[in-house]
């Protein structure tokens, strides 16, 4: 008994220990340990050039997403573009904003217009020497400046948002977009007039704070994000992203619109040649193709567009007082326009390229008007005996011929010449039987008399 309860104490005593233990805070790793990261994390470098649209933004999606996959330490965006569509500008910033991968964007060309806003999403900035930053202006598609006060005002203030989201004076990157803003910048010794848009030079840009380092090559920007003991990974548009990237313009896809309606209805109103045909179906091919491999267009809107095209062939063959006809053109151009990024970009480009098809195939038509599907409805050609066609034997051997009626010829009848019963008729005369008839005229079997008058 004695030995027992020293026993019980101890035991008591090992789980009081043990329990007062667990509520204790466990001692924190060292700094170096919790913030470092793997040495085996990339710099992943994923190249932002040429024109900012839609095939760059999916491609951009992509990289950023397989960055976050390979656990990457940095991201660099090597930026070298004149710019292009603002909403497009717009989803990549926000992209960039939301990588859960430090940014750094290193300009090594031209980060113009639509590029400089996504340099400035960007946590860090670098830039090579003789590159620039800015020019922000919002133009049109032939490059004339917009003087929208409602348009420059609201790209002016996503500017702003994307400087002061990095602690950059806003009211440079507002000189970018508006000429009627100007700037004083007395760290480099100028004052942007207004009636100007600002560009900084990489030097420039370093001493007013929209730059963290002027970097001559990428080697440069690894060491200064501290990236130098880490594998390096390009990533780079697939050849299926380039093509996508190629066709999703604004220009391409009008194109390719047009080939697809003039082709298909060139086959369809001068059948026979089936390359016309070929050629419409590669044209809207290659246009959902782009738009699939840039993410716009699903199974849906191709379903729709197939359903379009038949029920318009339908039509063509069965009528139904133009409904099939009707519900067709609805499901083609659905499935045209669905299938876009930018619906209402979409539905202009198709209207385009729905009127100059229309110039084209009327071209063609009156071209090759002899082989028209119409020729299948309408006997235009007369089938004289001039041109070869004979329904049946002539009879041209009874011409001058005289017989005997034998029934009345009211005004046709049967007439007796020699041994041979012959269907006649006369110009209008009534002749009796018996009566001797002589042969006027043939015209194929039909056999014109008239009456022998006796003197």
């Amino acid at each position: 008994m004695l030995f027992r309860l020293p026993l019980v104490f101890f035991l008591a005593a090992a789980l009081l220990l043990s329990a007062l233990t667990g509520f204790l805070p466990a001692e924190p790793a060292s700094a170096e340990t919790s913030s470092s990261p793997p040495k085996a994390a990339p710099v992943v470098v994923i190249p932002v050039h040429q024109t900012v649209e839609n095939g760059l933004q999916t491609f951009l999606q992509r990289a950023l997403q397989e960055a976050q996959s390979m656990g990457a330490y940095y991201i660099v965006l090597d930026v070298d573009t004149l710019g292009g569509r603002v909403d497009s500008a717009q989803e990549i910033g926000q992209l960039i904003k939301n990588s859960p991968v430090p940014t750094i964007a290193y300009v090594h060309g031209k980060a113009i217009s639509a590029g400089s806003y996504i340099a400035l999403n960007a946590g860090k900035i670098a830039m090579e020497p003789g590159s620039s930053l800015g020019a922000a202006a919002v133009v049109d598609g032939a490059g004339n400046e917009i003087e929208s006060v409602k348009v420059v005002s609201y790209w002016s203030g996503q500017m702003k948002a994307a400087a002061e989201l990095r602690g950059r004076k806003t009211q440079i990157a507002e000189a970018m977009v508006d000429k009627n803003v100007g700037v004083s910048m007395p760290e480099i010794g100028r004052t942007l007039p207004k009636g100007d848009i600002l560009t900084l030079t990489a030097e420039e840009a370093l001493k007013v704070g929209y730059a963290e380092k002027v970097a001559a090559s990428l080697q440069e920007v690894v060491q200064f994000i501290g990236g130098e003991e880490h594998p390096l990974v390009m990533l780079k548009p697939s050849l299926a992203e380039s093509f996508a990237r190629y066709v999703t313009q604004p220009w391409v896809s009008t194109l390719l619109l047009i080939i697809g309606i003039a082709g298909i209805a060139i086959e369809l109103f001068v059948p026979g040649f089936g390359l016309p045909g070929i050629i419409g179906v590669l044209g809207f091919g290659l246009y959902f193709f782009g738009h699939y491999i840039a993410g716009f267009a699903g199974f849906e809107e191709i379903a729709l567009f197939i359903a379009g095209i038949l029920l318009l062939l339908i039509e063509v063959f069965v009528s139904s007082f133009g409904i099939l006809g009707f519900l067709g053109a609805a499901c083609l151009i659905s499935g045209v326009v669905l299938a876009a990024y930018n619906t209402k970009a979409a539905a202009m480009n198709l209207g385009i390229a729905f009127v100059v098809a229309v110039v084209v195939v009327a071209v063609v038509v009156n071209i090759f008007k002899h082989r028209g599907v119409w020729n299948r409805f309408v006997l235009r050609e007369k089938l004289t005996e001039e041109k070869g066609y004979v329904s049946s034997s002539s009879r041209s051997d009874l011409l001058g011929r005289t017989g005997k009626a034998v029934t009345p010829l009211r005004p046709a009848g049967t007439a007796l010449f020699g041994d041979e019963r012959v269907d006649v008729v006369t110009v209008g005369d009534f002749v009796a039987s018996g009566r001797m008839v002589t042969v006027t005229h043939v015209e194929g079997v039909r056999v014109v008399v008239k009456e022998v008058k006796e003197p």
